[in-house]
This record gives structure tokens, C-alpha cells and sequence, in this order.
């Protein structure tokens, strides 16, 4: 059974950077499929952060790639989130997820197919 499970600081000052990890049980991470970063703030819908592949691209949402950063541990199945210069607008619930999409017609159909329970994250001074 594939299991995901997000771990990090739950509270940050502004600027600083976050760091979240992702421990992958039940799958290895370089077998197939996207191992994404997604997160929902409060009272908003979901916001995808970006994603590394099983071969170990990133791709990162264009309204905070400068700030973000996606890598992976792949002996300890962990993938991880770095996202600097952080403001209260980062506050948010973050999930880690498995996108077992394909492509159809030149598009690309995410299918988030397992997810973390979500680890909650304040930025506050």
C-alpha cells in the first residue's frame, strides 16, 4: 500500500525559508510517476507547488518558482520542499501527493491517486 506522510515545522517567521519532507512507503519514488507538492490555504482551493519526477525533473507552478525548490532523497524514499523568503500569504495546509496522470491528446491529466494527511503551516512574526 502506498502511504505518504508530510513532516516539518508547523510555524515560521516571514522571510524565513520552509522545509518540508515527504517519506514515501509502499512505492519507490523512481519507478514511475510525479511526486508532487500541493497545499490549500485557508478558505482558498488548492494550490499546486510543483512536482519531481521519478527520473528527477522538477517542475515548479510559475507564480513562485523563484522561491521554490523540489529535490529527493532517493535511498530514504523521501522527496522534499524548500520555499524561501516566505509571507504570511504561504500560510497553508501542504500536502505531498502521487500524480499517476498521462497524457491524452498532447495534454497532460494529473491524477492525484495518494496523498499525505497534510501538515499545517503558520507564517506569522
Amino acid at each position: 500500500q502506498v502511504q505518504l506522510q508530510e513532516s516539518g515545522p508547523g510555524l515560521l517567521k516571514p522571510s524565513q525559508t520552509l522545509s518540508l519532507t515527504c517519506t514515501v512507503s509502499g512505492y519507490s519514488i523512481t519507478t514511475s510517476n510525479n511526486w508532487s507538492w500541493i497545499r490549500q490555504p485557508p478558505v482558498k482551493g488548492l494550490e499546486w507547488i510543483g512536482y519531481i519526477t521519478y527520473s528527477g525533473s522538477t517542475y515548479y507552478s510559475p507564480s513562485r518558482k523563484s522561491r521554490t525548490s523540489i529535490s529527493r532523497d532517493t535511498s530514504n524514499k523521501q522527496f522534499y520542499l524548500q520555499l524561501s523568503s516566505v509571507t504570511p500569504e504561504d500560510t497553508a495546509v501542504y500536502y505531498c501527493a502521487r500524480d499517476s496522470g498521462s497524457y491524452f491528446s498532447g495534454s497532460y491529466y494529473s491524477y492525484y491517486e495518494y496523498w499525505g494527511q497534510g501538515t499545517k503551516v503558520t507564517i506569522s512574526s
